[in-house]
């Protein structure tokens, strides 16, 4: 079973928005056997959403859609749509109209008659109720090719594909089980990795992939495969998943399983029963964004100083003005005092303190480049370390982000 997922938009063309929705969609629909055959972006255009449609109904079983829903004339997503399957009659749904009602009652926003136009769907098309906003789903079959036509809106969307479309997907068609198993590993890079696992890479049977997903500090490792029987596909896996524990005993953390590091760090903190803090020069806060993007991390997480200027690390964080001068605000010295400093003010069990340069110029002081110092300081032990992260700047910060977290993690286990 096949999908391919179209985002409709000028605005993620010329890269005003991020197009989230395609990955999101692109998760879900694979977590119940759907694999998807293409990702496609497109103007605001008629006649490239028609070719677009064509396209993709020669090619897969499902196509989802997603924008130029809305109520205003650049929105032309539902009259295209009308025109692909010859269907000239809208039908009103005043269900719709008094969902959209309530809606802006709740706002204490006036209701205009332009907004009557939402509730009106193409009379070939099934309505799928959007609980979240104005405008309606849209699902479409014809010439054994699902359309399912979707907001924008992530919120929106990711409520209709949830309560909505995946259900319907599961109704209709039989769906193979495709599984994943993806390892984390820390501290060597892609390549290195490869030539370590390259004649288990060989041994692999056809009917399992592998990929190597490499990013900033880490590269996943993700093991596939595809068929009708879950216990013997996850038996299967499993096996390879104990095989590249054996060859790679000294830079594996655990398994990915959707959970991010930063998750599993928030994880371990709560089983803990623990506390932590930040921090931050060269990344300016990202630590503290990253840790807080995950639900329930008020449970561990304190707060964070964000002390860029030598004077902010003195006056808020204690590091000694000597330590400063002797070793430049880019030393061990000073990451370490800025961590005690941190977990003093903030009364947690763990502080996290990075400090370095990101580039491109070093700010008035004799060290390289990318050369960024990480400490973790702990309620019984202490660790910190140098790191060159390269250059851009870019790069450096999110190592950094990327390291801390590593380090943290090892220090709580």
């Amino acid at each position: 079973m096949k999908a391919e997922i179209i985002t409709i938009g000028d605005e993620i063309l010329i890269g005003q928005i991020i197009d989230t929705n395609s990955q999101w969609i692109g998760q879900q629909l694979n977590k119940i056997g759907v694999s998807v055959y293409q990702i496609s972006s497109i103007q605001d255009n008629k006649q490239h959403i028609l070719d677009a449609f064509k396209e993709a109904q020669e090619r897969v079983d499902i196509v989802i859609i997603t924008g130029g829903l809305g109520p205003t004339k650049d929105d032309i997503t539902k009259k295209t749509i009308a025109e692909f399957f010859k269907d000239d009659a809208l039908v009103e749904y005043p269900e719709v109209i008094a969902h959209i009602k309530g809606l802006f009652q709740k706002m204490k926003h006036p209701f205009r008659e332009i907004q009557k136009t939402q509730a009106q769907i193409p009379s070939k098309a099934t309505l799928l109720m959007n609980k979240f906003g104005t405008a309606p789903g849209m699902w479409f079959y014809e010439n054994e090719t699902v359309f399912v036509s979707l907001p924008g809106v992530p919120y929106e969307m990711k409520g209709l594909i949830t309560n909505e479309v995946l259900p319907r997907i599961q109704e209709q068609f039989k769906l193979p089980f495709i599984i994943h198993k993806t390892i984390m590993t820390y501290g060597q890079g892609e390549s290195t990795i490869a030539e370590k696992i390259e004649d288990f890479e060989n041994n692999l049977p056809s009917s399992i992939k592998l990929a190597y997903l490499p990013s900033y500090g880490r590269v996943r490792l993700r093991l596939s495969t595809k068929g009708e029987n879950k216990a013997q596909l996850e038996a299967e896996l499993n096996a390879k998943v104990a095989e590249l524990y054996q060859l790679l005993p000294d830079i594996i953390t655990g398994l990915d399983d959707d959970a991010s590091l930063e998750k599993r760090v928030g994880a371990l903190l709560k089983t803990k029963n623990k506390t932590i803090c930040t921090a931050e020069s060269i990344t300016g806060g990202k630590i503290a964004a990253t840790l807080v993007s995950i639900a329930g991390s008020s449970a561990y997480y304190k707060g964070s100083i964000v002390a860029y200027a030598a004077e902010t690390k003195m006056n808020l964080l204690d590091v000694s003005e000597e330590t400063i001068k002797k070793h430049s605000v880019v030393s061990k010295e000073v990451a370490l005092e800025m961590a005690k400093g941190a977990k003093e003010k903030l009364q947690t069990n763990y502080a996290i303190a990075v400090t370095g340069n990101a580039g491109p110029t070093t700010d008035k002081n004799d060290k390289s480049l990318g050369l960024v110092y990480i400490a973790v300081v702990g309620d019984d032990h202490q660790f910190v370390e140098a790191f060159n992260f390269g250059q851009p700047r870019e790069k450096v910060i999110n190592r950094t982000v990327s390291k801390s977290l590593e380090i943290l993690q090892k220090e709580i286990l």
